[in-house]
């Protein structure tokens, strides 16, 4: 019997996009021989939407949008009351972005539920989404990283003025805006004066209420693919040449400017260092399934761990699945069914952890 792969995609989140091409990557990859493979669509109200079973190529990301009247919590109830076959062999690839979808909310539903699913559960979606708890956690271990400032929304609206004096004694500038649990580039701004500084901070709020500032490095960009659930598995080391000074939205989703390089020009012993320092950071944040590790790499090739990405975007321009073919040659078909088997793995462990419990 078929196992039955539920993809869900687009969302709540301002990453809604991304999903879509992520979504459409996801299921083109699929093999329609050995999978039921069901798109479950979310609008940006929240409900849930599946659509018939894919058996063509998706061509288009606009054939996987659908609109739909329900509430979300009806929407929900009744995808899993009439759609979702949890007597079979079947498992949740989350192909989703940011808020409600990358933040640990839409793994903690299918850990109360008992369905296996793909990629990080509850802990490691949550803390690698927060750019705050996830640089704290850095500091600790002492993973490299720029230094960085975090403050909230009510410290900013209680005494704005402080609040920069504060950024500017401690970063100072060029410094980058960023809002704590956002990615994609979504919301981040390079300030080099006071000015842009409370422009991008308003800017940034509006995404979230918390915030980081970061002092900047003058490097490149540089990213390792993270495959693996106890024993992970870290890529060669990839770079983009980019033409701006730093990687926003249009150009990793839209202009198509971005050229990568895989392996990146490194010493080898720099390259094993940054190999050896992804698999610490997966292990910290405690990972499973897969992670993107972002870094800037200096001239002097001093590196800095930036962020990691917990689902990371698989679209046609995006690095992950070009760093899993050059280190191994795993095809994204290859890659597609991994990430499956390492959310059965994860998910068979901790059921036997639980009924062994029970049975105590």
């Amino acid at each position: 019997m078929k196992t039955n792969v539920y993809v869900i995609y687009g969302g709540r989140s301002v990453e809604h996009e991304i999903s879509l091409k992520t979504a459409s990557f996801i299921l083109n990859a699929l093999d329609k021989e050995k999978y039921n493979v069901y798109p479950v669509y979310i609008t940006m109200k929240g409900a849930w939407f599946p659509l018939e079973k894919i058996k063509e190529e998706i061509l288009d990301v606009k054939t996987l949008q659908r609109s739909c009247t329900d509430s979300a919590a009806k929407s929900i109830g009744s995808f899993f009351m009439k759609d979702f076959r949890q007597e079979e062999r079947s498992i949740v690839f989350p192909a989703l972005h940011g808020t409600n979808g990358e933040d640990g909310t839409i793994q903690g539903f299918l850990e109360l539920l008992r369905i296996p699913y793909v990629g990080n559960g509850v802990l490691a979606s949550a803390a690698g989404i927060d750019k705050v708890v996830m640089k704290d956690l850095f500091a600790n271990a002492d993973i490299p990283q720029v230094k960085y400032i975090p403050f909230s929304l009510n410290q900013w609206m209680n005494n704005e003025q402080d609040t920069y004096k504060e950024i500017e004694k401690i970063i100072g500038y060029p410094c980058f805006v960023k809002p704590a649990r956002l990615g994609s580039s979504v919301g981040i701004n390079r300030c080099v004066n006071r000015e842009e500084l409370e422009e991008a901070v308003k800017e940034a709020f509006l995404y979230d209420r918390k915030l980081v500032i970061e002092e900047e490095v003058i490097g490149r960009e540089m990213q390792i693919a993270v495959v693996g659930n106890d024993d992970p598995i870290a890529s060669v080391v990839g770079e983009f040449i980019q033409e701006r000074p730093f990687m926003d939205y249009n150009a990793k989703y839209l202009d198509g400017k971005l050229v990568s390089v895989i392996p990146a020009r490194l010493p080898a012993d720099i390259s094993q260092k940054m190999r050896e320092t992804s698999n610490a950071v997966f292990k910290l944040l405690n990972c499973s399934g897969l992670v993107r590790v972002d870094y800037f790499v200096t001239d002097k090739n001093r590196f800095f761990v930036n962020e990691v990405n917990t689902m990371p975007g698989l679209t046609k321009l995006s690095m992950f699945p070009a760093l899993c073919e050059k280190t191994s040659g795993m095809t994204k078909k290859q890659l597609i069914e991994k990430l499956i088997e390492l959310g059965f793995e994860r998910y068979e462990q901790q059921q036997s952890i639980l009924n062994a419990r029970w049975e105590k």
